[in-house]
């Protein structure tokens, strides 16, 4: 139990890099919550800041939902070699949810951060690339056409839940196991995250992705 919490801890203490907040204040010299729709996530720094900073944070916030999964995995697999008898599959879930509520409520910038998707994407990219890149096509289509990444994004979320539902793709887990818990745990987390994006999504009111240039390079 001991090492699952600690596990937990890790992970959290990762999640809680935000980088959007640190890559805003770098190359914008401002906290990227306090622009656009307040969100420390990669479609505001999009809008608030530009394409490179935007894809900067998407490339950070991937990775880092992936090194913790990967970290537990490993710690789980060496300490099983000297006996310890953990359940590497725990681990990895543990891992992935610590990261997604450290993102969301990071410790090092007052509990307040980002809704955890491209985190999201990353550790289910490598806990299962298969699921991964399903989700990440659907959630592409689904923005394409309707031009919402918050759409997008929950109807991701909730695929995911469906695939692991239906076992779909259970040879490609980097450790088998039972994952319907964990993906309806990160389907509350991502619903929750985007609360108020729903409700203006039932309203006709959610703002929609502009293609073209971001006020911050139309200035420059």
């Amino acid at each position: 139990m001991v090492v699952y919490i600690i596990v937990l801890i890790i992970a959290y203490l990762i999640g809680s890099i935000n980088f959007s907040i640190i890559i805003s204040k770098k190359m914008a010299g401002f906290d990227i919550r306090e622009k656009g729709s307040g969100n420390a996530g990669t479609t505001n720094m999009l809008r608030s800041v530009g394409k490179k900073a935007a894809l900067l944070t998407l490339v950070c916030d991937i990775l880092k939902g992936i090194i913790p999964v990967v970290i537990a995995v490993l710690v789980g697999n060496i300490s099983n070699k000297f006996g310890a008898n953990l359940r590497v599959e725990y681990m990895a879930q543990i891992a992935g949810i610590g990261t997604v509520i450290g993102h969301t409520f990071p410790i090092y910038f007052g509990f307040k951060g980002g809704k955890g998707v491209a985190s999201s994407l990353g550790l289910i990219l490598v806990i299962n690339w298969q699921l991964g890149l399903i989700c990440l096509v659907f959630a592409l289509l689904i923005m394409a056409i309707t031009r919402m990444v918050s759409l997008g994004s929950v109807s991701a979320a909730l695929l995911f839940l469906v695939l692991n539902l239906f076992k779909v793709g259970e040879q490609y887990y980097l450790v088998p196991g039972n994952y319907v818990i964990f993906s309806f745990i990160l389907v509350l987390i991502v619903i929750f995250n985007h609360r108020a994006n729903i409700k203006r999504i039932l309203n006709g009111t959610e703002n929609k992705l502009s293609f073209s240039k971001t006020k911050t390079e139309q200035q420059k």
